[in-house]
């Protein structure tokens, strides 16, 4: 049987031959399962999660450009899924152990209450201003910064050069340090 490009796939799927997107998630399930288990660390979530993205791809499959590869679209929509359920989140604890893993210093005694909720202010303000980057910038940062990923994987899972997406993670910063600059108090 030949197979089908992911653009074909997409149009079959338009036309009603529901079936081929079944073939898109056999394709990327992976992907975007791997994306959201290395944010959530938790399995059960991260196939939960899974099921909503591509709940999401499905519905907007008609918003699709194929401008970008499907693959990179479909990394944008379970990034910004990922950004919207910590959103959707109010009060997330998080363990002294992955606290320390995740790069930040470790308080030596517990936080205060007052403590815990500033770094909670501030860690909702830094998720507002990383959303408003544009996609180009955002989707590095995040694939980056939240999920672990080396420049070189960034580089194949989105199909750029590796000097793009270190020159696009390079301005990303510099606007994310400029836009926090212009909302401090």
């Amino acid at each position: 049987m030949d197979s089908k490009t992911d653009y074909e796939l997409i149009q079959a799927c338009l036309s009603g031959d529901t079936d081929c997107f079944s073939e898109l998630v056999e394709r990327y399930k992976n992907l975007v399962y791997s994306i959201i288990l290395r944010q959530t660390r938790d399995s059960e979530e991260a196939n939960d999660l899974s099921q909503d993205v591509f709940f999401k791809v499905y519905k907007n499959l008609d918003k699709y450009s194929t401008e970008f590869k499907f693959s990179t679209w479909i990394m944008r929509i379970t990034s910004n899924h990922i950004i919207d359920m910590h959103r959707k989140k109010k009060f997330e604890t998080v363990s002294y152990e992955e606290y320390a893993e995740s790069g930040g210093q470790a308080p030596k005694t517990a936080m205060s209450p007052e403590a815990e909720y500033i770094k909670r202010e501030q860690t909702s303000r830094i998720g507002k201003i990383v959303s408003g980057l544009p996609d180009m910038y955002k989707i590095p940062v995040v694939l980056y910064h939240q999920q672990g990923m080396s420049y070189q994987e960034i580089a194949e899972k989105i199909g750029e050069p590796l000097s793009k997406i270190k020159n696009r993670i390079f301005r990303g910063r510099k606007m994310l340090k400029t836009m926090l600059a212009e909302t401090e108090v």
